[in-house]
């Protein structure tokens, strides 16, 4: 299984209107998505996050290279910030498990 932990800060009102704007139909689409074992949402620290887990990383690879991502992702900076980690699992994680490794390797985008 591949695991993805995503975190978006949105900046200002501008920021938010633009997050859900942009974020809604790439969440409905990551639900439906080939592959997907998990698709959830939460908040921490100011920052929007995702936590999906996937059969493989090439299903969120397709995934990740879908006209709703990456629509998405284009407006990443103008939205916020964002930071994101993915990695192999055996088992689905906890989100205390996923934002404990999001935590330790996270790479800002």
């Amino acid at each position: 299984m591949y695991v993805s932990v995503t975190g978006i800060k949105p900046k200002g009102l501008l920021g938010w209107l633009q997050f859900i704007a942009m974020t809604a139909p790439a969440s409905g689409k990551a639900r439906r998505a080939d592959g997907v074992l998990l698709c959830d949402f939460g908040s921490r620290d100011g920052y929007q996050n995702t936590l999906t887990v996937w059969e493989s990383k090439k299903h969120m690879m397709a995934y990740r290279a879908s006209p709703a991502h990456l629509r998405a992702m284009k407006r990443l900076s103008q939205i916020g910030a964002g930071k994101v980690y993915g990695y192999e699992a055996d088992i689905i994680p906890s989100w205390e498990d996923a934002f404990s490794e999001y935590d330790r390797h996270a790479r800002e985008v």
